[in-house]
């Protein structure tokens, strides 16, 4: 069964398919090599508080959480390749989706999954 990640304050699922990178390897490689991400699905990277492009050749957004899973910051459409970005003070975590399917979600909105 799938993993869902759910905005608790809009009370909306943005991720239908959450897959977690949790090792030092799995958290290294990220989204790197992937041709596409599909229609709901997601990479939730933890411990992480910035991502780089390198070697992902769609744009995503990134939404990085603090330990509580609140958002603390969202990165839309970062760019393939030379993309950054950095989740700034209390990221712990990011999930990275498609460009676009974050984008009702905002800073300090809490998330579950």
């Amino acid at each position: 069964m799938p993993t869902v990640a759910r905005d608790v304050t809009t009370n909306e699922v943005f991720v239908d398919d959450l897959h977690f990178a949790t090792s030092w390897w799995q958290r290294l490689c990220g989204l790197m090599f992937r041709r596409s991400l599909n229609a709901g699905e997601g990479l939730f990277i933890e411990p992480c508080s910035s991502i780089h492009m390198m070697f992902v050749p769609f744009a995503l957004d990134a939404v990085f959480v603090d330990k509580d899973h609140r958002v603390v910051k969202v990165s839309r459409g970062v760019r393939p390749w030379v993309g950054l970005a950095f989740g700034g003070r209390g990221a712990r975590g990011v999930i990275e989706v498609a460009a676009g399917a974050a984008d009702k979600v905002m800073d300090g909105h809490q998330l579950d999954f």
